[in-house]
């Protein structure tokens, strides 16, 4: 979908060119509006997380309003199952999703659930309601936020037309997104050469940057810059849902407190696996603009 359907869907052609027109008028007010259509477009990216966030804060604050002592007749965990398979199903309906894009956020959602058994069973995080659509000790719910993280980088690069300059061969982007996956698992027993992958992302997409469009001109960023404050932003999602119980880490047992901001490096990583994953369905286009 492209970003002309969203102003019609939301606040209308004819609004917008008004809009538009108006900011024209002065430099400082060009730049607002571009800053305007930036922060919408990104919010239409971030439809299926930003949704999927909504739903993990909502049920914590309803079930707690409403079964302060439990005894809820069907498990919170379970609800967001069935929320999250609704939200897809929604996308694809209206197309705000392609079956191509789907099936990629399918294997990411497959890549998550795996990780996430493998970490909950040594003590990494836990979830703490019950529920009966789980694996082990994991609700199904969870492996839907590592697919939003997926369906945002899909999406925004169809919203704001991403394109690339300086983008590394696709084969070595394989293979660093299988080393940091491995990596997630093997650190438990040797040794974790997690600054070593941040080496080699930095050697591989350093001297990249990447094109986009927030309202009508062409806009630049370096890749590390961007990948970074995505996934500073997830981090930001990240504390919301442990303040809603979606999950806790030990150091939240007795309590919420913030993550801690070491968490960063790891979603920074990870978004670099998603970012391969979609590159099936979206492979880089070099930027051709001067």
């Amino acid at each position: 979908m492209t970003f002309p359907s969203l102003a019609h869907e939301t606040l209308g052609r004819r609004f917008l060119a008004d809009l538009r027109t108006r900011a024209d008028r002065a430099a400082a007010s060009r730049h607002g509006f571009e800053f305007l259509m930036f922060g919408l477009k990104q919010a239409w990216a971030c439809l299926f997380g930003g949704t999927m966030l909504a739903l993990l804060v909502g049920t914590h604050l309803l079930w707690s309003a409403l079964w302060p002592d439990g005894g809820a007749p069907i498990a919170r965990y379970d609800v967001l199952v069935v929320g999250a398979l609704a939200i897809q199903a929604t996308m694809l309906a209206l197309k705000l999703e392609s079956w191509d894009e789907a099936r990629v956020i399918f294997l990411f959602h497959v890549v998550g659930t795996a990780m996430e058994v493998f970490k909950t069973a040594h003590g990494s995080w836990i979830y703490p309601e019950a529920s009966l659509l789980r694996i082990g000790g994991v609700p199904l719910f969870t492996g839907f936020m590592y697919a939003a993280v997926g369906s945002y980088i899909a999406r925004v690069q169809r919203v704001f037309d991403i394109r690339f300059r300086h983008y590394p061969p696709l084969w070595t982007t394989w293979a660093l997104a299988a080393a940091i996956y491995v990596n997630f698992f093997t650190h438990h027993w040797l040794p974790d050469i997690r600054l070593g992958l941040f080496v080699a992302t930095a050697a591989l997409f350093g001297r990249g940057w990447f094109y986009f469009t927030p309202d009508r001109t062409r806009r630049s960023m370096p890749f590390l810059l961007g990948f970074l404050l995505v996934a500073l932003f997830i981090w930001f999602a990240e504390n919301l849902g442990t303040y809603a119980r979606a999950w806790t880490y030990p150091d939240q047992a007795d309590g919420w407190t913030p993550v801690s901001i070491a968490k960063l490096g790891s979603w920074f990583l990870l978004m670099m696996i998603s970012v391969v994953l979609v590159s099936l369905v979206h492979p880089p286009e070099p930027e051709t603009s001067g």
